[in-house]
């Protein structure tokens, strides 16, 4: 039997085993084609709140486990996503619209999130601390108990895996929210793999669902930590109602990012490098390459360069032919794309490649010549369009890319000096020097400032145990001590 087989999840939600959605189902529609893949099951706030408490049961047994056995199953996941590479990948390119090389890439990374993760149960927990009383004294880290996980629809795989293997990892027990457009890629794969890996049930659940589901996952009293990735307006609603019910949320949200080409930048390499940030995956990243600042010397001839290369990448299905780009998510989506690029040419952008669709195809797309309050520059678009403009000296540079309440991830081409000192001047997440601005590994620490989020709390050891574990102080002495009462 294939680990995606339909007649094990088909309709249905995990919640200590695959039983029946109170929620009802929903369709899983393949973007390229409009053919309808499978059926999916939807959660409830019923749904909800019996996995959180089943989590809360399950959770103290998985944390007392041994840490060995809990890095057992974690490189057991590991060599699952591996073993399944091809299986899962399909899911992604078809459920997605992600060309194969993408989908590769999401099997890829989420391997290595799990063998990044198992090393975890073994770090060390904390640490000791001299006291002035005769005593021990320690600063251990616990885990946090059960952690609600609510993952977006275009990196499905990685942007769930990444918080759910470290989590429980660390002793946890996850609640799991895709997007419902991709509940396959995004939910049912890492519930089959962990599955398969040995994790007992109740430790992790599936609640596909839209917006009410995430709501009730961050509200249900036995989750203590949510991490959420997403929209920066949707995360502005789920950090108010963490903050309300006084519960830690780390938000990882959207992004505007920023590639800088600076003067004496090889123009061929730059522009190859800007069309990667803006059109990979159609676009569809939180990290993608939304402004365009080129230095003056340089302007016209990478606008004429990025152009000509958005006008010569093939856009299509990618179950049919070898495209760059594939569809995007839904007509909602491509709407968005096309009102902001549409406006930004009312607005006194110039179109110089693209701005056309057929169905959900959007053509990459370049906009030249705008002014910093265009919506194509200041809105984060999140399709296939690459907004340039120029600049003329480092400081109005450095000015332009702090102008923007987004800091996620800048992108600098060029002379190695001239960008280390721009490095320590922008305000940034991330800083790729000779590198577009999408990127991530699991040893590294993810994440923006500004309207991009709380900050690093995804990757690497450091992050993931300060986002998944709660400090205790704990004391210790040889005899009760003679109190004064």
């Amino acid at each position: 039997m294939a680990l995606l087989d339909a007649a094990i999840w088909g309709g249905r939600i995990n919640v200590g085993g695959w039983v029946e959605s109170t929620g009802g189902v929903s369709d899983i529609v393949e973007p390229a084609t409009g053919q309808v893949l499978g059926t999916a099951g939807i959660a409830n706030r019923e749904d909800v709140l019996s996995a959180a408490a089943l989590a809360a049961d399950s959770q103290a047994g998985w944390a007392a486990a041994k840490p060995e056995e809990r890095a057992a199953v974690l490189r057991r996941a590991g060599q699952l996503w591996e073993e399944h590479g091809a299986e899962i990948q399909n899911w992604i390119v078809r459920e997605a619209g992600s060309i194969p090389p993408k989908a590769a890439l999401e099997t890829h990374l989420a391997a290595n999130e799990c063998y990044e993760a198992a090393a975890l149960p073994s770090h060390p927990h904390g640490e000791v601390l001299p006291s002035d009383e005769n005593r021990w004294s320690f600063a251990r880290r616990r885990p946090a108990g059960v952690v609600g996980v609510i993952a977006p629809f275009n990196f499905p795989l990685v942007l769930a895996i990444r918080s759910v293997a470290p989590a429980l990892a660390l002793g946890n027990a996850v609640l799991l929210k895709p997007d419902p457009r991709t509940a396959v890629s995004g939910g049912v794969a890492l519930m089959r793999i962990f599955e398969e890996a040995g994790l007992p049930a109740g430790v992790l659940s599936l609640l596909p669902g839209d917006a009410p589901v995430g709501a009730a996952v961050v509200e249900a009293p036995e989750v203590a930590t949510i991490s959420f990735t997403g929209s920066t307006e949707a995360g502005r609603k789920v950090g108010a109602l963490g903050a309300r019910l006084l519960k830690r949320v780390h938000l990882e949200l959207g992004g505007n990012s920023a590639l800088i080409v600076l003067p004496g930048a090889d123009l061929t390499k730059a522009a190859s490098a800007g069309a990667f940030g803006s059109f990979m995956h159609q676009g569809q990243i939180c990290m993608t390459t939304g402004r365009h600042f080129v230095h003056e010397s340089l302007y016209d001839d990478y606008v004429a360069e990025l152009s000509a290369k958005a006008d010569n990448l093939p856009v299509g299905d990618p179950t049919a032919a070898e495209v760059a780009l594939g569809p995007v998510i839904d007509e909602r989506q491509r709407d968005k794309i096309d009102g902001i690029v549409q406006e930004a040419v009312v607005q006194g952008g110039r179109l110089t490649a693209g701005g056309t669709y057929e169905d959900l195809f959007y053509r990459p797309t370049v906009l030249a010549d705008l002014a910093l309050d265009n919506p194509a520059f200041v809105e984060e678009i999140f399709g296939p369009v690459a907004p340039v403009t120029r600049f003329s000296s480092v400081d109005e540079v450095v000015g332009m890319v702090n102008a923007n309440e987004y800091g996620l991830s800048v992108g600098i081409i060029g002379d190695l000096g001239m960008a280390m000192k721009i490095a320590d001047r922008v305000r940034s997440g991330k800083v790729h020097i000779n590198e577009q601005t999408v990127s991530d590994e699991a040893n590294a620490p993810f994440g923006g400032v500004g309207v991009s989020g709380t900050g690093s709390r995804f990757g690497g050891a450091a992050a993931n145990i300060e986002a998944f574990t709660e400090v205790q102080w704990l004391t210790m002495r040889p005899d009760v001590p003679q109190y004064p009462f």
